[in-house]
């Protein structure tokens, strides 16, 4: 492990199923205040949604059936996203299901901040370290070769 230091403006990825945009939609108008000073990513129909919600540009991906989970996952592989908010859907089958797991695989393997539901994104922002420098522990993985 070695310690990364994150800034107090963190890249954060909001991202809901469906069923869970009107939930993330809500979550985001309570909560607008705190997330407009942060650098935001979303898939597709999500981050337009939030885009009209909060008056501000939200970097897009493709939506998560085309893509969007795995373009998400690959930036924060690469250290480009310092947390994932997914509202995601457990009781509807999810045709890009291994996208899904794998996001979430991604997100834990690189140790980022990762809420999936309504309780836990609130823990999340209600943080002091939501919007304060932090000091992250990133693993330490060698490369083949």
């Amino acid at each position: 492990m070695y310690e990364h230091w994150l800034p107090a403006r963190k890249r954060l990825a909001l991202v809901a199923h469906d069923q869970k945009k009107p939930e993330l939609l809500a979550w985001v108008a309570q909560h607008q205040a705190a997330l407009i000073v942060h650098d935001l990513y979303a898939t597709g129909t999500t981050g337009r949604l939030l885009e009209e919600a909060l008056g501000i540009p939200v970097t897009k991906f493709q939506s998560g059936p085309l893509g969007g989970d795995q373009q998400i996952g690959a930036k924060i592989a690469s250290g480009e996203i310092d947390g994932l908010i997914f509202f995601w859907d457990p009781l509807t089958a999810q045709p890009h299901e291994p996208d899904v797991s794998a996001l979430l695989r991604i997100a834990a393997v690189w140790n980022i901040a990762i809420a999936s539901t309504l309780m836990s994104a609130d823990f999340l922002i209600s943080s002091p370290w939501f919007s304060a420098p932090y000091c992250q522990q990133k693993p330490e993985y060698r490369s083949p070769g």
